[in-house]
């Protein structure tokens, strides 16, 4: 059985956890230390639905800095998710004023899935303050903002402890398959 190829980009703001997410996806363990990515490619061949799904995964740098260079990595892609963080309420917040504009800008028509990354911290005893534990976003708020922008799906995960990583990467290739030909064009013109 040969291999379906599908190309996933993910986005979002900075420290969001998109990195972590992908690592630990491919490389099945988390990295301890945060070094922003510029742009990062990885591959990971997985089994979704019996079919041989080889997923190109396509790290972005959420930083404004590069906002001229990230649309370089929209053409051809088949799903993008678009992450943010549950403890920053101003990353979901971005997720409908610059990220979901800047996807649907390049790839109108591709499937989007929403994804709150570090689900860890609503039970961590370290955060000990309760203040800061009801700015958490919670599960509906993010539902909210995926029926929004009409995401594929929603979904949370935790790379620290890989919880639910797996299921968010069976859905992308799963949304992905639904491109069975060629990938949706992705138009960009990035002036330099």
């Amino acid at each position: 059985m040969s291999d379906i190829r599908r190309k996933l980009v993910i986005v979002g703001d900075g420290a969001c956890g998109k990195t972590c997410l992908l690592w630990v996806f491919s490389k099945g363990t988390f990295p301890e230390i945060y070094v922003p990515t510029v742009f990062e490619n990885y591959v990971k061949t997985i089994v979704v639905d019996g079919k041989n799904v080889e997923l190109a995964l396509w790290d972005t740098a959420g930083q404004e800095d590069y906002d001229r260079l990230r649309p370089l990595s929209y053409p051809d892609a088949h799903v993008v998710l678009i992450c943010f963080s549950i403890d920053s309420i101003d990353s979901l917040e971005n997720v409908e004023e610059k990220w979901f504009p800047e996807v649907r800008t390049f790839c109108p028509n591709i499937p989007i899935i929403l994804v709150g990354n570090k689900t860890d911290l609503r039970n961590n005893p370290n955060v000990v303050d309760e203040s800061r534990r009801e700015r958490l976003v919670t599960p509906p708020e993010g539902k909210r903002v995926a029926d929004k922008i009409g995401a594929y799906a929603y979904l949370e995960c935790s790379a620290k402890y890989n919880d639910g990583v797996r299921n968010v990467f069976d859905h992308a290739a799963r949304a992905g398959l639904l491109n069975n030909e060629s990938p949706q064009e992705c138009g960009c013109c990035v002036v330099l």
